[in-house]
């Protein structure tokens, strides 16, 4: 329904045909030129970052590395747009580093150069430190699985530890690796708080730009499909690139033993796993804590717990929504070999690729054309006027939040049935259970933890989400996200630091548990 909003919208009979053709000779080029650049830069810096911590943590031991394995999952609870303006106040012209420079050597404005922080450099370093767990993760699991082995084997062989790891480790990692990236890249392109604060013209900034500052639905429209047809070529890219690799499945018989290391060494992979952790969680942290103590009172302490609550509502129900979904598909896939069920699992996985800014468009128009309809019938028939009960309301934007992060709750139900023998239920069938107590008794044991992670990974993603919880919210209902946002906008960050540190809190709980399981 969102897709088909759109297409009609950009190009039915009240777009004018004439937007896209300007569009495609002015700023077309521009938008996908600073995303293309954006993307490719955060990706690798991200897969970099990632990659050499996963193989520190998960190959050799060092001083701290059994707290680095978790702590580098941190800069998750840190949105993008949150590190970006604490970062950028602390590097101005008036910020604490620029000041000392001026008092320490005496000088003044246009007497030294220092470089721009809020630029597409900035942008790109903001989104790596605050990205790359996603890749940390996935790759550490991996490596986890079978590195050490082959790793070990290679060496056996008479590799250098390069080549060892160039040759086994990293063809064995590649496609999780690639997943993880292309993660990385879908974020990045569907962010918004980020680029409009550091004035890099994304499609996502085109977009909100043609829909509320120029009024224009079907040029924002139409930018929308550009993007999504983007993120579509690098979905295509990356799984072509990888579709004629094989990869042989050989059971380890021992798990190898991390290699205990000592002296200089051991301190420098401490120092490179403690680097990322500092950019993207400690610094901004400590940089949000000073802004908010150095003015308290305009601090609107009061309104806090409204903020948490609406946060955790959709949050919460947004990662139920999905989860249930997704359960009762797999289950119907599984149990009753459900076809249907099957096509509409992946098309609902594919929206997780979809940035919000663009499902915040599709979704708005069908449920408003919903709305109106609903008004003029229970005018018509009693006499009143319901209001807008869906786009009125936080069913729009828990409907969102539930579709743009469903592959989450997918990937991780998905992966625990692929763990689970179908011999299992071939047994409980022998036995005469139904599909319903096979789901209940069988199934959903086996199924609790992979469940449970995906809420949680769920629960933060929905947390740190600006674009469409900025457009489809309603009216006076503020989230963490939304408040963070527009005191920034307003260049109120004292104040701005509370909302900023709260969603830092309220994601801490649940990426502890989740580093705990990993």
């Amino acid at each position: 329904m969102p897709f088909a909003a759109l297409i009609v919208t950009a190009f039915g009979i009240d777009s004018s045909a004439s937007v896209i053709s300007s569009y495609a000779t002015s700023v077309l080029p521009r938008y996908a030129l600073t995303s293309v650049v954006l993307a490719s830069g955060v990706g690798l810096c991200a897969t970099v970052i990632g990659v050499a911590c996963a193989w520190q943590i998960e190959r050799y031991r060092f001083p701290g590395s059994r707290w680095l394995a978790w702590a580098l999952l941190l800069p998750m609870t840190m949105p993008a747009y949150v590190a970006a303006y604490a970062l950028s106040d602390f590097t101005q012209f008036s910020g604490p580093i620029q000041s000392s420079l001026r008092t320490l050597f005496g000088w003044s404005k246009g007497d030294y150069w220092f470089p721009e922080f809020a630029s597409m450099p900035g942008a790109i370093a903001v989104f790596s430190f605050t990205l790359y767990p996603y890749v940390y993760l996935i790759s550490r699991a991996t490596f986890a699985s079978r590195g050490n082995e082959l790793f070990e084997a290679a060496r056996t062989l008479g590799l250098s530890s390069r080549d060892a790891w160039r040759r086994a480790v990293l063809p064995m990692a590649r496609p999780a690796i690639a997943g993880a990236a292309l993660l990385v890249v879908m974020e990045t392109l569907a962010d918004f708080g980020t680029v409009t604060y550091f004035g890099v013209e994304t499609f996502t900034v085109g977009i909100y730009r043609a829909w509320q500052n120029m009024g224009d639905l079907a040029a924002a429209a139409q930018l929308a499909i550009a993007l999504l047809l983007c993120v579509v070529a690098v979905v295509w890219l990356e799984r072509r690139a990888r579709r004629r690799a094989r990869y042989a499945s050989v059971r380890a018989k021992r798990h190898a033993v991390a290699i205990e290391t000592q002296g200089v060494g051991a301190w420098a992979r401490t120092a490179l796993c403690l680097l990322p952790i500092l950019i993207g969680f400690l610094l901004p942290t400590l940089l949000l804590l000073r802004l908010m103590l150095g003015d308290v009172a305009a601090i609107a302490w009061a309104r806090a717990f409204v903020w948490i609550q609406n946060t955790v509502i959709v949050g919460g129900a947004a990662a139920m929504v999905a989860l249930v979904v997704s359960l009762w598909l797999q289950s119907h896939s599984r149990l009753y070999e459900s076809r249907s069920a099957t096509a509409a699992e992946r098309i609902l996985s594919f929206a997780y690729a979809v940035p919000g800014a663009v499902l915040a468009i599709g979704i708005l128009l069908p449920l408003a054309w919903i709305d109106n309809r609903l008004i003029e019938f229970a005018k018509a028939s009693f006499d009143t006027n319901p209001g807008l009960i869906l786009t009125g309301s936080v069913f729009a934007l828990i409907y969102a939040a539930a579709l743009r992060f469903y592959g989450v709750a997918s990937t991780n139900v998905a992966a625990a049935y692929a763990a689970l023998p179908r011999t299992l239920d071939d047994s409980a069938r022998v036995l005469g259970a139904s599909p319903k107590r096979i789901f209940r008794d069988v199934h959903w044991p086996n199924l609790t933890r992979a469940s449970t992670a995906a809420v949680v990974l769920l629960f933060i993603d929905t947390v740190k989400e600006l674009p469409a919880t900025l457009t489809l919210r309603p009216f006076n209902f503020d989230t963490l996200a939304t408040t963070t946002y527009n005191l920034v906008k307003d260049e109120r960050l004292p104040e701005a630091a509370l909302p900023s540190l709260l969603i830092v809190l309220v994601s801490l709980p649940a990426v502890r548990w989740l580093a705990r399981k990993s």
